[in-house]
This record gives structure tokens, sequence and C-alpha cells, in this order.
């Protein structure tokens, strides 16, 4: 324990900042913009946050515990799920509400055009998963 906060909680929000950060920066260095700060909490975009913070989770878990451990298999079961929502049931989604925003704006429509979320492409949750692997190895590691 850091703090008085689990290992296991340092790895899941330790994961995520640095995905979500990362984000950022990324953006900004492409768009030479400081204002996007709404990628500090968006969905999409390269890394995936979900892959990093279940990644990094699971990377504690395997540490801590043993990857033969019952924990350690959840942890994996969860990590696949989250990764392959992201890419595949997310991403989908996202794809038809870009398509549902284009037929409301084509049709000059009144309807409310509506946020369409985005999901990740594969190359996206595995660099997710990278940065989760090396955030789990560094909470580990900082807390032992």
């Amino acid at each position: 324990m850091l703090l008085g906060i689990s290992v296991y909680l340092w790895a899941i929000v330790a994961g995520w900042v640095v995905a979500q950060g990362a984000k950022y920066v990324i953006i900004t260095l492409k768009t030479r913009n400081l204002g996007n700060l709404r990628e500090l909490y968006l969905s999409g975009n390269m890394p995936s946050a979900h892959s990093a913070t279940v990644i990094s989770l699971l990377t504690v878990i395997g540490f801590k515990n043993g990857v033969d451990s019952a924990l350690f298999g959840l942890a994996a079961l969860f990590a696949g799920v989250v990764m392959y929502d992201a890419m595949m049931v997310r991403r989908s989604v996202g794809e038809q509400g870009i398509a549902i925003q284009a037929l409301i704006k084509e049709q000059k429509s009144k309807v409310y055009i509506p946020r369409a979320a985005k999901g990740h492409t594969p190359v996206e949750v595995v660099v997710g998963a990278l940065v989760g692997l090396i955030v789990g190895l560094v909470v580990f590691f900082a807390t032992k």
C-alpha cells in the first residue's frame, strides 16, 4: 500500500492517467494547439486508455498474485473483454454514429446531431496494452 491505497487501485488510476495524458500530448503535437483538453476524458484515439488500464491492473495482479492465480485468470478475461469491446463493438458503434451524423446533415434535418463516441483501432489497443504493461511494472516495483 502506498498512502493507504491498494497497489491494484494505483495501477488502475495510473494506467488511465498516463494513457489519457498521452492522448492529449499526441493530439497537441499533431494540431499544435494546447486547447485539446477534451482529450483528457474522451474515448478513442491513440493510445487506448481502456487497454492501458486493464493491462496495468493485469500486470500488477500477475506480479503480486502469480500468473497461476484465479485472480489473474479473472483479470485476463476482463482485459480481453474490454479490449475486444473497444476494438469491435465501440468502434463499430462510433462508425455508425458518424454515418448517422452525415445523414442528418445531408438531409438538413432539424434533428439534434448526436455525439459519436469513438472506439479503437487494433493498433491503438496494442499500444494501449504496451502502455499498461509499462505502467503496471512501474507501479508494482514502486510500491514493492
